[in-house]
């Protein structure tokens, strides 16, 4: 069942999906595995499910429901097996994980300051995502061609901006459709990617965020550069990179930055995605801007 979904059952999914699903997999497999397919039924998986609830967060224990309940599926389809148990039952609660976080206006600037001691390279990356709430996978997919330096002299003038429309993922596209934008950029992070362009000199289609060797910055590496920057900021380590997309939510929405421009800024399809995952975050009055960053940061710093 393991096998044979995973290598067939997941046509054209990112290779990562594939691993996180033979991941969840595990601990399911290791309570009823051995058991056959046919004989299956209710009572063991609500077991399996109970088994991995007791150590895996919600969001886990559902991601291993769902990977069973459509490799069994899968099963169905080739006749080896007349009904799915894993859809008949429901999903027990798990721990409860860490709910990201966003910082406040004192620590982003605490960050901020840290980031420039620390170097160009994490400068830049810090300010870009700080200051624009761009994705993980979409700050390390950017090159030097989607960044313009603008020309205020031409008519009419060119503003500063970062074309979003790439990612780290499989596909080399943005989550949704939506999430390809173009974001005029704040001073702060212009100064810092100016800075990092003037260092690395990059060539034509390079990417803005790498390794040494120019190699594309995989999420560890990211998170490593990123706690160490929160902790010389004196925050402590226990932050990761996707949370100053959290942040810049908060301190849009600080500032009266109305939900729907939010959600625009950030590549969501719709304000109600906004609402719901960063609910914690936003206030309930509004307006617009992107300049409010430096306003913001370059006050406070």
């Amino acid at each position: 069942m393991r096998t044979g979904w995973l290598a067939g059952g997941l046509p054209g999914r990112d290779p990562k999906t594939v691993v996180k699903n033979r991941f969840v997999l595990e601990p399911v497999l290791a309570v009823i595995g051995s058991i056959r397919l046919r004989e299956l039924d209710v009572a063991d998986v609500d077991r399996a499910l109970a088994a991995v609830a007791v150590s895996r967060s919600s969001s886990t224990v559902a991601m291993a429901h769902l990977a069973l309940t459509r490799a069994i599926t899968r099963a169905q389809a080739k006749d080896l097996v007349l009904r799915n148990v894993s859809a008949l039952t429901g999903t027990p609660q798990g721990r409860e994980g860490r709910p990201s976080r966003s910082m406040t206006l004192a620590q982003a600037s605490g960050v901020t300051a840290a980031a420039k001691a620390a170097g160009p390279r994490i400068h830049a990356y810090v300010m870009l995502s700080e200051c624009t709430g761009v994705r993980t996978d979409e700050a390390r997919a950017l090159r030097w061609e989607h960044v313009d330096f603008g020309d205020p002299e031409s008519q009419p003038a060119r503003p500063v901006s970062v074309a979003v429309w790439r990612s780290v993922r499989a596909s080399a596209d943005t989550k949704t459709r939506k999430s390809r934008r173009t974001l005029g950029l704040p001073r702060l992070a212009v100064t810092a990617l100016q800075a990092l362009h003037a260092q690395t000199e990059p060539g034509e289609g390079e990417l803005v965020f790498c390794t040494a060797a120019g190699e594309p910055l995989d999420a560890a590496n990211v998170r490593r550069s990123f706690r160490a920057v929160c902790r010389a900021a004196g925050i402590g380590p226990d932050w990761t990179p996707r949370e100053l997309r959290h942040t810049f939510v908060s301190l849009m929405s600080d500032s009266d930055v109305a939900v729907e421009e939010i959600a625009r800024l950030v590549g969501h399809a719709s304000s109600k995605v906004t609402e719901t995952v960063y609910r914690h975050q936003l206030r309930p009055v509004m307006t617009t801007g992107a300049e409010k960053m430096d306003a913001l940061l370059g006050a406070a710093g």
